[in-house]
């Protein structure tokens, strides 16, 4: 039997596919207890309604990349391991840049048939570890920032927004920040010119994208076609994956 055949056996389709069912049915259980929550609170109907659209019409986009990834990742690690953890808590950009490097160090690449039963181990433990960070952080600290979240929504809404909008808004601009960077570092300036040396595809997803967010935002705010606002996420997601198809094609 091959490493391949190893990985996609009944028994490891098993334990993955256990592991993914008990998420999903505890994601099933938190969106029900939500959802009686709400209307407990007074919550009207209409709004968690476009709530649960604009949430389902976020996921379904992404979902599609996913899968994807885990179609990329089963040649060299099958298909229960990548589907597991793009399931669970994986990302599709951090899962394959560390099986990635992970390979490399051991002297193998992802390539179909490169992969060893000695190789794999050591991939899948540092595709585990190396994320595992953010659940035991949430564990120790979680109840603390819960605390200063409530304090600072109490104190400091009235001077434009509490400490949980500061620091999602300062959180997500670093985010942004930190991958455009990435890629906008490739402009070289020298000899009185500015070159660019890497791939540009990347800058021309995120300007695409960018402004088809900025045309949902103006006929949902501007027309009063506040229903594309449930869509305007996805729909940005989508034009910058037909931008970067375009390009690559």
């Amino acid at each position: 039997m091959s490493v391949l055949e190893q990985l996609n056996s009944g028994s490891i389709y098993l334990i993955c596919g256990s592991i993914v069912a008990f998420i999903a049915v505890v994601c099933v259980i938190f969106m029900v207890r939500a959802w009686r929550a709400g209307k407990a609170l007074g919550m009207d109907t209409t709004r968690m309604k476009r709530a649960v659209t604009a949430s389902a019409t976020f996921s379904v986009l992404p979902s599609i990349a996913i899968l994807l990834g885990v179609l990329a990742l089963s040649g060299s690690l099958g298909v229960p391991w990548p589907w597991l953890r793009l399931s669970v808590i994986g990302a599709l950009h951090y899962e394959t840049q560390v099986a990635s490097a992970a390979a490399e160090q051991l002297g193998i690449s992802l390539s179909p048939g490169q992969m060893t039963t000695a190789a794999f181990p050591s991939i899948a433990l540092l595709m585990s570890v190396c994320i595992m960070w953010g659940m035991i952080l949430s564990a120790l600290f979680n109840r603390r920032y819960l605390n200063r979240l409530q304090r600072g929504s109490d104190t400091e809404t009235r001077k434009g927004g509490g400490f949980g909008d500061r620091a999602m808004t300062a959180m997500f601009i670093g985010m942004v920040s930190a991958y455009i960077g990435s890629y906008a570092g490739d402009f070289i300036s020298g000899n009185g010119r500015l070159t660019f040396s890497g791939d540009w595809t990347p800058l021309a997803v995120v300007a695409a994208a960018a402004l088809a967010m900025a045309v949902f935002t103006y006929f949902s705010e501007k027309k009063g076609k506040e229903w594309l606002e449930n869509f305007s996420i996805a729909g940005s997601m989508l034009v910058g994956m037909l931008v970067a198809v375009l390009i690559g094609h």
